[in-house]
């Protein structure tokens, strides 16, 4: 599974990066079965949301730093030096550009149902897909 990151770059604009989200624990279920688990990580808040259809959302940074799980609809998100990536149902990023120019978010399939796990200001990415 993969988590594409976008931040503020020292110039104030911003880009993406991309993790692969790993499940190293293996963990043996009451009924024999056995699957992998990410590391934990602690959540400050959740919260749905939902994006009407045809949002377009100009230059802006994330309120928070959080990872966001799109449950339906599809979007898109443009960065500063005009890269854009989208999402679906299922997908997941992490917003982490809460100064700077900021990015753009396009609602291009909705509404858009997503869910946002806010993070602490000392969450790394890296500690949990690493």
């Amino acid at each position: 599974m993969e988590v594409i990151r976008f931040f503020e770059t020292p110039d104030g604009g911003s880009a993406f990066e991309n993790h692969a989200l790993t499940f190293p624990t293996p963990f043996t279920d009451a009924y024999g079965n056995t699957y992998g688990l990410s590391r934990t990580f602690e959540v400050a808040s959740a919260i749905f949301a939902e994006l009407p259809n045809a949002l377009d959302q100009h230059w802006h940074g994330a309120p928070n730093r959080q990872l966001v799980v799109v449950l339906t609809g599809r979007l898109e998100v443009e960065t500063s030096d005009g890269e854009i990536r989208r999402w679906g149902p299922g997908n997941m990023f992490m917003a982490d550009d809460t100064g700077g120019q900021g990015h753009k978010t396009r609602v291009i399939e909705g509404p858009a149902k997503l869910l946002f796990l806010r993070v602490a200001a000392d969450f790394e990415l890296a500690a949990l897909v690493g």
